[in-house]
């Protein structure tokens, strides 16, 4: 398993189900406060996408709402926008909320 990150975590993501994203409030404001972080985020869910639209392949997405919580998913990415990070059942997470993607 390979996990590309960004910020390090001082506290253990909170694990929900993917239909409990609807219920988050996200932030204005990157989580990634450095280019490279932002570049390297944009590369996995190039990655993830692909990996989601070929083999239906489920990855980690860590991601913090606009309090500063930090939650994790294990889902298939269907779609990645310049904004958004697309999931099933129309579920999108911003992607300024990401501070990190793990595939298995």
């Amino acid at each position: 398993m390979t996990e590309s990150s960004t910020s390090t975590t001082t506290t253990k993501p909170i694990e929900i189900p993917k239909e409990d994203i609807k219920k988050i409030n996200f932030g204005d404001i990157d989580v990634l406060t450095t280019k490279e972080e932002i570049f390297q985020r944009k590369i996995d869910f190039n990655r993830a996408s692909a990996l989601g639209a070929h083999s239906k392949s489920n990855i980690k997405i860590y991601f913090q709402d606009a309090d500063g919580k930090k939650f994790k998913v294990v889902a298939t990415v269907w779609a990645s926008t310049e904004k958004n990070v697309s999931l099933k059942k129309e579920i999108l997470i911003p992607l300024k909320s990401v501070y990190k993607v793990g595939f298995f």
